[in-house]
């Protein structure tokens, strides 16, 4: 899944050594980048320790969530086809637990094991050679997906089990929210008060940015082409994410084929829902739910946030008002976010 925000904030220089000092740190991480802008108020911490931990929180999300190393604790649950519980860490259980209430909130529509669905789609690897799937072949994936029917937890000890030998789950719909929150804690712990923390789209704020105001974030119109800020969210104490259908697709005989899969029929949506944003209290929830609220779309979707209080921000494609032209809807939740700040 793809996500786009425009960070919009003011950095402000310090004066002095006893003013406040803005901290920026930026780099590759979770097959994506991440950006990091904190206030060090006291003009007393360390960057160089503050990087260092930030690369210790990130490599061991990486070990423990990485669908692309091998030799990662999720890896290592795929590789295995033994169908008996499996040792898992506290950490990875969290986000497995999470998406497990997500996925049954969402009538399974955020589902970590539709590996076998996406690969047959073509998404990632697809060339223009590449086949519609036929419906065969369709309902023989579906056969082996369903998270809630083929993936089982336990929570004393932390343990997870495969229904099937080949089952195969990918967290990257929601890890790197549960990374940005982990970096977000760790500069807590370090004492920073103020900051924006972002991997791949995916954010969290706290306090107020260097300007001394609270953060202000945009949401990217879906328009590949265009680039512009559909609407500036104050953020300050909330996670964010975006999810968008509008840069990962491809079109056959005048068909149109998201990137997003449909849980229940297999393919790709087909609804004009282009984009989600989801503001929750953590990084993970909003990365989680915007993934989920795509994929069902606003009429499915709206209800849905409204029962899980969740603030979300919906843009659908208006083909009667004209080509490149959106429609938005937001919830009650979302509104009141916005008239609390």
């Amino acid at each position: 899944m793809t996500r786009f925000v425009a960070l919009s904030f003011l950095v402000a220089l310090a004066a002095c050594k006893s003013d406040p000092v803005t901290l920026e740190f930026a780099g590759e991480a979770m097959g994506t980048t991440y950006a990091i802008v904190a206030v060090d108020k006291t003009a007393e911490l360390d960057p160089t320790a503050i990087q260092a931990s930030v690369d210790q929180t990130l490599a061991a999300v990486n070990a423990s969530m990485s669908n692309w190393d091998p030799n990662s604790e999720i890896s290592r649950f795929n590789a295995q086809t033994s169908t008996e519980p499996q040792p898992i860490s506290e950490e990875l259980h969290s986000v497995m637990s999470a998406a497990m209430d997500v996925h049954l909130a969402s009538e399974g529509q955020f589902d970590v094991t539709l590996g076998p669905l996406i690969q047959l789609w073509g998404f990632g690897q697809r060339t223009s050679e590449s086949p519609v799937p036929e419906d065969v072949a369709i309902a023989d994936a579906l056969e082996v997906v369903g998270q809630d029917k083929i993936v089982s937890l336990t929570s004393s000890p932390f343990t997870m089990a495969k229904a099937l030998p080949d089952t195969n789950v990918w967290v990257a719909a929601i890890a790197k929210g549960y990374g940005v929150d982990a970096i977000a804690a760790e500069l807590r712990n370090l004492g920073l008060e103020d900051y924006m923390v972002e991997i791949g789209g995916d954010l969290v704020t706290a306090g107020n940015n260097p300007s001394g105001t609270p953060w202000r974030i945009g949401i990217e119109r879906p328009d590949a082409g265009v680039g512009a800020v559909e609407e500036v969210v104050d953020l300050s104490g909330l996670g964010m994410a975006t999810s968008g259908d509008y840069r990962n697709y491809f079109e056959e005989d005048g068909v149109r084929y998201s990137h997003i899969i449909d849980a229940i029929s297999g393919r790709p949506i087909t609804h004009t829902t282009a984009s989600v944003t989801v503001l929750a209290d953590d990084a993970m929830t909003a990365d989680a739910w915007a993934t989920a609220l795509l994929a069902l779309g606003t009429e499915r979707g709206m209800p849905i946030a409204e029962a899980q209080n969740l603030g979300a921000f919906f843009i659908d494609r208006d083909p009667a008002a004209g080509e490149g032209q959106f429609k938005i809807a937001q919830s009650s939740r979302f509104t009141d976010l916005q008239a609390e700040k």
